[in-house]
């Protein structure tokens, strides 16, 4: 069934449900926005594209979800491949790449393609998982460290010699704001996991870089002021080489916007035992990706981490995530100049955090007790995902757990007894 589910809970909404979404959608916003920003200069954007990317993406996943809980926005899994076209083909190339997957992801909802992530190896959704969490963690060592390190590459190899190249450059302060900051992340989750944890430490640790005149970067001493509002709609240019010179970067945005957003879905039904649709929530997607970068933002899918703070919130319609994009939008027309003022180093830190979070170290004896071929996978996936191409890593996975899976089951075959 394709149909959005906020049709189904308009049907018997009420007043009591308004204020649960209204207080989670709240909490996933504070959650939302210094990710938002990190994610986008990461990304290599600015820190305005990575808001408007939560509130237009946000909303109008919402808006046509195929879950009632999902929450739509950039997520650290598109760091590497949108930074990569951004290299490439700067910011229009990005803009018409998202265009093409959104639409790639619209057609494949229409023919129900949302069962076939059952055909996806769990070995390579967490090998490129892995493989996206050492990509994201690279990444922030230049601002976690104060490093004056000019533009590196993206490539992880000459990425690590250019950083090694600037360790003369490295600043005491921006390490002491960095490790400050995942201290207070990982206390306050532990102490207050209901608290807006990522506000407290980012705010706080800015705070202390004002107030003590540290040597740091901040948002507006790189970026300058965010602008309050969101910009028009802009169509991109479009030809017909571009359109084949961009289709595998479109394809592999689609690919993650689709598997990242139907697992996210399946995690939100364990926690409050519902029930999304596969083909609506494809659709959701492709709808977020068409109409995002018209207004200059990065590529959406549904967010696991944001997903699942929305439904211990309290969040059980998709309301919840309309309001996330509608307090994220206040803050950026009333309160844009105090997302200025956060410290990089801080931001770093966040993203450090959540690249821990997506490597889950924790199953990593877990993964090694797998059997071999499981294992192998696994293993080629991340290598291929760190020091090769992402969309490589994921061809090459799928084509090759398919073919282990293929090969196990002749094998099984041919051990079966026969009847007589």
């Amino acid at each position: 069934m394709r149909r959005p589910k906020l049709l189904d809970t308009m049907r018997d909404y009420s007043w009591p449900l308004f204020r649960a979404d209204a207080l989670a959608g709240i909490s996933v916003a504070l959650v939302a926005l210094p990710l938002c920003i990190a994610i986008a200069i990461a990304s290599g954007s600015t820190p305005f594209v990575g808001l408007v990317t939560a509130i237009t993406g946000g909303f109008v996943i919402s808006l046509t979800s195929g879950s009632r809980v999902q929450i739509g926005g950039p997520t650290g899994a598109f760091i590497v491949v949108v930074y990569g076209v951004i290299q490439d083909h700067g910011m229009d190339g990005l803009i018409v790449a998202t265009i093409m997957a959104g639409l790639i992801l619209i057609v494949a909802g229409f023919f129900r393609a949302g069962r076939l992530i059952a055909l996806i190896p769990e070995a390579v959704i967490n090998g490129f998982t892995i493989g996206i969490a050492a990509i994201i963690a690279a990444s922030q060592l230049a601002d976690a460290l104060g490093l004056s390190a000019g533009k590196v590459p993206a490539d992880m190899i000459p990425k690590i010699e250019a950083l090694w190249a600037a360790r003369g450059s490295l600043s005491l302060a921006a390490l002491a704001v960095t490790a400050v900051t995942i201290a207070a992340i990982l206390l306050l989750r532990h102490w207050r996991p209901r608290w807006p944890v990522l506000v407290i430490a980012v705010g706080a640790a800015s705070l202390a870089v004002l107030w003590l005149h540290l040597p740091v970067d901040t948002v507006s001493s790189r970026f300058g002021a965010l602008p309050s509002g969101l910009p028009a709609p802009h169509w991109p240019q479009v030809t017909a080489a571009r359109l084949i010179e961009l289709l595998p970067s479109a394809l592999t945005i689609a690919f993650l916007a689709g598997v990242e957003s139907l697992l996210s879905a399946i995690v939100a039904d364990r926690m409050f035992g519902g029930q999304h649709r596969p083909s609506a929530e494809l659709l959701a997607q492709g709808y977020a990706n068409v109409l995002t970068p018209l207004f200059g933002g990065l590529p959406v899918t549904g967010a696991i981490a944001r997903t699942a703070t929305n439904v211990r919130a309290g969040g059980r319609t998709p309301v919840a995530g309309m309001v996330h994009a509608l307090v994220i939008l206040f803050v950026l027309l009333v309160a844009g100049g105090l997302a200025g003022a956060l410290a990089l180093p801080a931001l770093a830190a966040v993203l450090l955090v959540t690249a821990a979070n997506m490597a889950e170290p924790e199953k990593w004896r877990e993964h090694w007790s797998l059997p071999w071929d499981e294992r192998l996978l696994l293993l080629l996936t991340l290598l291929l995902t760190v020091f090769a191409d992402l969309t490589i890593a994921i061809g090459a996975g799928v084509a090759l757990g398919l073919l282990l899976r293929w090969w196990k089951g002749k094998r099984a075959a041919a051990w079966t007894p026969r009847e007589r």
